[in-house]
């Protein structure tokens, strides 16, 4: 395939990220859209919510949704062994 056919297909892919307006584990929360931010757990299907402006309060502006995310988990984890490689929640950042 040409080098043409396969920039034109990521150019795409960034705009397409860019509109949906979907936000990332990395990103800060002061620069994400939602006002309902939810992250899920892959182990016990639990699915957490918080508020966008009640998380910039109780973690700060610009505390990264993934460590937010990991922390609510965290803080209500019901999968506890005793064993720390195994203990806690793994989290699910994509579409709840």
């Amino acid at each position: 395939m040409p080098d043409e056919y396969w920039h034109a297909l990521l150019d795409d892919a960034d705009d397409q990220a860019a509109v949906s307006g979907r936000s990332s584990p990395g990103q800060r929360l002061c620069e994400m859209p939602q006002h309902v931010l939810r992250v899920s757990c892959r182990r016990c299907e639990r699915i957490v919510e918080i508020q966008k402006a009640d998380a910039a309060r109780l973690y700060g502006q610009q505390a990264s949704w993934k460590e937010v995310g990991h922390r609510l988990l965290d803080n209500t984890c019901q999968n506890r062994t005793g064993r720390h490689e195994e203990d806690g929640c793994w989290p699910a950042f994509g579409p709840v």
